[in-house]
């Protein structure tokens, strides 16, 4: 499976690359958004990814300069009584973008095929039923120019560890670390094995999967904004910024 062979860099990116780099970018995502606001499309960004992957600071640096009117981030609780008697996927319905907005899912429906799998938090008639309808959930998305890009944000057993560590004894990032993450740890061959089958299941030509390598967080946040940067023909693009993403750091599933 791709993502699943060792990692290609030993050190990060220094302050003195990544600031300026990200700086840069975070230029360019303004144009899109003002491309987005004028001719009132409509886009959709799925952070997704095991526990410790680094989707949160990703999204941070997408949004540090966006003007909050025009980009919204959706991170749901777990569902309520009446949400649960609902189809499944009603709850993030509402959440999507109307002309002029870009929405960033900080996890999504892909909880159903994730932690929701892996925890025994719904039935295997439920879990079958939602990879079924996934795909033609995100085709309804996409036929109704909707821009969809859905991002899986892998790392290491190792990484994951070291970053659960740190979550422990710093106590800005211990908020991070619930019960589920603990149980994590030990269910990482599950994870793994969900991760698999909910690529290989709703990995489609109208809904690609993109896997992120994020064991360098910043590598990781520089190559997600260009890779969204580099699929869209937006207005004033600097095509000497917004250039394709390090093939080593994004890659596509072989499905």
């Amino acid at each position: 499976m791709i993502g699943d062979d060792a990692f290609v860099y030993e050190a990060t990116l220094d302050d003195a690359v990544y600031k300026p780099m990200l700086r840069n970018l975070q230029i360019e995502l303004l144009k899109l958004q003002r491309w987005v606001k004028q001719s009132e499309q409509k886009i959709v960004i799925v952070f997704e990814g095991i526990d410790a992957a680094g989707k949160g600071g990703t999204i941070k640096r997408f949004t540090d300069y966006l003007n909050p009117r025009g980009a919204r981030i959706v991170a749901l609780n777990k569902p309520s009584d009446t949400e649960r008697t609902q189809w499944y996927f009603q709850r993030y319905v509402e959440h999507l973008p109307s002309g002029g907005e870009i929405v960033l899912f900080d996890r999504s429906w892909y909880n159903r095929a994730g932690v929701e799998r892996v925890m025994g938090f719904c039935s295997d008639e439920q879990y079958q039923e939602f990879m079924h309808q996934a795909p033609k959930f995100e085709s309804m998305l996409v036929r109704s120019k909707i821009i969809l890009f859905k991002l899986w944000f892998d790392v290491s057993q190792e990484v994951q560890k070291a970053r659960f560590d740190a979550r422990r004894t710093d106590p800005l990032k211990r908020w991070k670390l619930s019960p589920i993450d603990e149980q994590a740890i030990a269910k990482w061959d599950d994870y793994q094995h969900a991760k698999h089958s909910m690529l290989e299941q709703t990995h489609s030509i109208d809904a690609p999967w993109t896997i992120i390598r994020s064991d360098d967080k910043r590598r990781a946040r520089i190559n997600s904004i260009k890779y969204v940067l580099d699929k869209i023909d937006y207005a004033n693009k600097d095509e000497t910024i917004a250039t394709p993403p390090d093939s080593s750091i994004v890659l596509t599933p072989s499905y």
